[in-house]
């Protein structure tokens, strides 16, 4: 591919760190620029009745993990580990055998391909590297570097040790555990075993925190880390999820899916089940995506509308009522265009121009029901597509299942 052009996105309305307005976007060099520099080729796309956000910045995933069906019949759990332990017999499951039989390359770009047709241009993924991510035409971005251990219930039985992998992760790089996912004794102990193991430090990334009381959010709050809030998949598992307004509050909260195993089936449809379970304003929810996300993960480039960052766009017709909340409703399908590196990723047929003008190859899908074009690279061999309900390469009815729950 040849060296894309300036793009000059007009008349749209930017809506970024709490604030929208109309301006103009300039892209160049896969960033966002105060103006088009002279002498590279220029493609210019007005957009009036149009809304423009960052994109969306999905905090905690397990990116293989979205093809294994989610099991049903298990119930809520008291914590995690005896959720693991009853869904462990489904394993057996001819359908579960089926998806853990397909590659992990294959699922994980299946779990990047889910991500970006949801708007969703960077990942955290809590869980080994996997070579896919390194393909420079992996649907999206995932995080990196970063520090992990699964839980301290499952600390170097699965992943590293808690506090060796801790001690090996710089104090600039995020480090994530799931911790006090659950509503008993055994989750409420958790941050203890945290503190203890001196691991509680800014760069911590708490995920779930069900089981944090009042106390340990202060305490979460006063060591500077962060949580993300998994509402979808702690309902699911636990029955409960946590209170995230003073974490929001203190801009220590982010929002994410988890995996589809136990989670939403996609960020925007997380945001929908986070009003629901909290009351957030939309606004206060969108910046859970963008902006707060962002700065948990640690990548200053990502998550706004700025000169210098990094031009991952989302781009929605605008409904004429409130910008967050036109974001908060929409699905999938409403998405006019996803942009990952300054470059049309996923869009409307109309804005074919715009993958042309790129040099990009765009390949014509259905996705729920509608038309859309895919940069044919993201889609990779084209077998992580086919594990993706509600999408059909080459157009025409869809003949899966419904992807909502």
């Amino acid at each position: 591919m040849s060296a894309p052009p300036a793009v000059v996105l007009s008349d749209v309305a930017v809506v970024s760190g709490g604030r929208a307005g109309e301006r103009t976007l300039s892209i160049a060099g896969g960033r966002l620029a105060e103006a088009v520099p002279a002498g590279i080729p220029l493609h210019r796309l007005r957009l009036p009745g149009h809304l423009v956000f960052p994109g969306l910045v999905n905090a905690h995933d397990h990116l293989q993990l979205n093809a294994v069906p989610r099991p049903s019949g298990i119930g809520t759990q008291p914590n995690s580990y005896a959720w693991i332990e009853a869904f462990r017999p489904r394993l057996d499951d001819p359908d579960v055998r089926a998806a853990r039989a397909i590659p992990s390359a294959v699922r994980a770009w299946h779990g990047g391909l889910k991500n970006l047709l949801s708007g969703v241009t960077l990942v955290a993924h809590h869980d080994p590297w996997e070579a896919a991510f390194d393909d420079p035409s992996f649907p999206v971005g995932v995080l990196a570097p970063f520090g992990w251990c699964h839980s301290p219930g499952l600390a170097g039985r699965y992943g590293p040790l808690l506090a060796e992998s801790f001690r090996a992760t710089p104090p600039g790089v995020p480090w994530f555990v799931h911790l006090a996912e659950g509503t008993d004794g055994v989750a409420a102990g958790e941050l203890g075993t945290l503190e203890a193991a001196g691991a509680l430090a800014p760069n911590t990334v708490l995920v779930h925190g069900v089981g944090l009381t009042p106390r340990d959010v202060g305490r979460v709050v006063e060591a500077g880390a962060g949580v993300v809030w998994c509402p979808t998949s702690n309902l699911f598992m636990l029955g409960a999820t946590l209170d995230p307004r003073p974490l929001a509050r203190a801009g220590t909260l982010a929002l994410a899916t988890d995996s589809r195993l136990t989670g939403s089936p996609d960020l925007l449809e997380e945001l929908r089940a986070a009003a629901a379970a909290s009351g957030l304003s939309p606004a206060t929810l969108v910046d859970l995506v963008t902006t707060a996300a962002a700065r948990r993960l640690r990548v200053p480039q990502a998550g706004g509308l700025e000169p210098g960052q990094r031009a991952d766009l989302l781009v929605l017709r605008d409904p004429g009522s409130d910008p967050p909340a036109a974001l908060v409703n929409a699905r999938r399908a409403d998405l006019r265009a996803v942009v990952r590196c300054g470059l049309p990723a996923v869009a409307d047929p109309d804005l074919a121009s715009w993958f042309e003008a790129c040099g990009e190859e765009a390949t014509a899908v259905t996705l729920d029901g509608r038309p859309k074009l895919v940069a044919s690279r993201l889609l990779g061999t084209g077998e992580a597509a086919l594990l993706e309900p509600g999408l059909v390469l080459g157009g025409g009815p869809d003949p899966g299942a419904p992807r909502s729950r």
